[in-house]
């Protein structure tokens, strides 16, 4: 088990790219794999979730080739091209490679398992089951359809009209996934819109899909092309350095090529309502999505309160948003986030755990988290309770720490953000 010792102090200067969107790279391995023709990817973010996708179509028949200029070069085998693995398909962490693939899954004409490590075992699918059940999956797993392993025999799908009950692209994905092979057309509904990027690539692909004010209808019958598909940086992974040079006095900081999905940008809009200095530069579109570089310079950062449809916008970033409040002046109370209970560990408490033991004021709350900021932080262990986020969260808290800080457990890193760490100090001046 890896650690990471942390010394506090320095500013962010100079510019720096972050590595490719998580969410699009799955979705470019998964519609390039269900394409007709080949689909060439740039800038795929090589992360051990994205990882699992790829090994999980490449046990599926798909020819997959990696060529010297780092692209991916995929040979789609079209829609019903897919075939039976020889074995069970191991999603490692990933629980957008798990609940995606469910839905894909659940349309073919073969048998699947899926599994994963024991902290994706834990987490929830019974969302995802369900209503893939009402559209005629045959899907099994412990629990009642509850947790992984699933086991999944695929047959004839009938398109269904669902309300979600939370905001989540993972159950939408799945859902117009399964809704390619559906006879009729899927309609997916959310309390609040959540990440859109499976509804713009389905349809740069080719598919004949409808964008919803708070969701998505797909009508079946068209054929995906494969096609050529730029990932920009990951919001998600720029966010860490966003806040670290917001918090660090002296810092100017340039983070070039970011996805700015405005289903994504809610950490932008959370910054900037705290008071912090971002300035978005250079915004075009690349493959169908909004990119832009973005300036940060550091910040004297207030207290907010943060909930409603928001929440969804950002929900990736708030273990981060916590640590920038504890920097910040006055108390920010986060609100309507309960979804960060189930995602890689429940990141309500871990976050309470981890930055009270630095000294912070965090309260734990059923749906979020109360932070009084302005107390000086101290040294000590962190643990990242084999999350990436937290892991990543805390050495960005670090920063803003007299004494070192040693966090346990930072293996996880890999998940999304190989070389997090060199990049971390490449980036910093002491």
């Amino acid at each position: 088990m890896k650690q990471q010792m942390v010394t506090g102090g320095g500013r962010l200067r100079g510019e720096i790219r972050v590595p490719g969107d998580k969410s699009i790279s799955h979705r470019s391995i998964m519609l390039g794999s269900l394409a007709t023709g080949t689909t060439r990817v740039r800038g795929l973010l090589r992360g051990e979730d994205n990882l699992a996708t790829l090994q999980a179509f490449r046990a599926m028949g798909v020819r997959i080739e990696e060529p010297a200029d780092g692209s991916l070069l995929i040979h789609g085998v079209g829609l019903h091209g897919l075939r039976e693995p020889d074995g069970v398909l191991d999603c490692g962490n990933s629980g957008t490679t798990m609940r995606l693939m469910t839905g894909l899954l659940a349309g073919q004409r073969f048998f699947t398992v899926l599994t994963g490590d024991r902290y994706l075992r834990r987490r929830p699918m019974k969302r995802v089951v369900e209503p893939l059940t009402r559209m005629g999956g045959q899907i099994w797993g412990r629990n009642g359809g509850e947790l992984a392993p699933l086991a999944i025999r695929g047959t004839a799908l009938q398109g269904i009209s669902h309300q979600s009950q939370v905001a989540s692209a993972q159950i939408k994905s799945a859902l117009l996934l399964a809704g390619l092979y559906a006879e009729g057309e899927t309609v997916v509904h959310e309390p609040h819109l959540s990440r859109d990027h499976s509804e713009r690539m389905l349809r740069y692909f080719g598919a004949r899909l409808e964008s919803l004010a708070t969701g998505a209808r797909l009508i079946p019958g068209r054929h995906l092309e494969g096609r050529e598909v730029e990932v920009p940086g990951d919001i998600s992974s720029a966010a860490f350095f966003m806040v670290a040079a917001l918090i660090r006095p002296g810092s100017e900081l340039l983070i070039r090529h970011v996805g700015v999905n405005p289903t994504r940008s809610g950490i932008i809009d959370i910054l900037l309502a705290m008071g912090g200095s971002l300035e978005l530069q250079n915004q075009r579109e690349c493959s169908g999505e909004p990119v832009a570089d973005i300036l940060v310079r550091s910040s004297h950062l207030r207290g907010i309160e943060i909930g409603g449809d928001l929440v969804p916008r950002a929900i990736d970033e708030f273990p981060v948003i916590a640590v920038a409040a504890a920097f910040a002046e006055g108390e920010t109370v986060i609100r309507d986030a309960r979804e960060l209970r189930v995602k890689e560990t429940d990141r309500i408490a871990a976050m309470t755990a981890e930055l009270g033991g630095l000294g912070a004021q965090v309260t734990a709350l059923e749906d979020g988290m109360a932070i009084r900021g302005g107390v000086a932080l101290g040294g000590g262990t962190a643990s990242s309770h084999g999350d990436h986020r937290i892991a990543m969260s805390m050495a960005v808290a670090a920063l803003g720490v007299a004494e070192p800080v040693t966090i346990v457990d930072t293996d996880c890193t890999e998940t999304s953000f190989p070389g997090f760490w060199q990049l971390l100090e490449q980036s910093r001046e002491l």
